[in-house]
């Protein structure tokens, strides 16, 4: 059957499928990256690095592990739907340089590898969400990581999004 004959075909969630499931960004140690020749890591914020809406100090734990991949010489920038006054904040908060409203995930991902300045092949999409940081990682030709959301506090439309990725990540 050709795929315009109503055949329901599976050729393209490869697009939707992380390479990488971990529990938390904290799992990302310097050894792992170099493991699969990763120099550069494009971080998504809400629920990935803190917690969706969450306005306070990041934990030490965070800012640890940013600071181990840059002495590691791994590069770092964040990618983020999120505000950009928000991001700014986060920015500073960890620094790390990044960009907000970023239009994941087709425009923010490219413009973070550019700001990376490194080949997709050697660069990870890090985020929590299946259609934004997964497809547009996988689009772009990154690694991609999908970890565990912080927070079950997210917008509405985000929980109605989430019960259809965990239908797909069981295909």
């Amino acid at each position: 059957m050709t795929p315009h004959s109503g055949e329901v075909t599976l050729d393209y969630l490869w697009m939707l499928r992380p390479k990488a499931q971990l529990s938390s960004v904290l799992e990302i140690t310097p050894q792992w990256l170099e493991a699969r020749g990763i120099k550069g890591l494009l971080l998504d914020l809400d629920n990935t690095l803190v917690p969706y809406k969450f306005k306070g100090e990041p934990p030490e734990e965070l800012i640890a592990w940013v600071k181990s991949l840059e002495a590691a010489g791994i590069r770092v920038f964040l990618v983020s739907n999120a505000r950009r006054k928000r991001l700014k904040a986060w920015s500073a908060k960890l620094g790390v340089e990044g960009i907000g409203l970023a239009g994941k995930p087709w425009f923010g991902i490219r413009k973070g590898l550019k700001q990376l300045g490194l080949p997709p092949s050697q660069v990870a999409m890090v985020g929590d969400q299946v259609f934004t940081d997964v497809l547009g990682g996988n689009l772009a030709g990154a690694y991609t990581i999908l970890v565990t959301p912080i927070s079950q506090n997210e917008l509405d439309y985000t929980r109605l999004v989430r019960r259809l990725e965990r239908l797909i990540l069981k295909l």
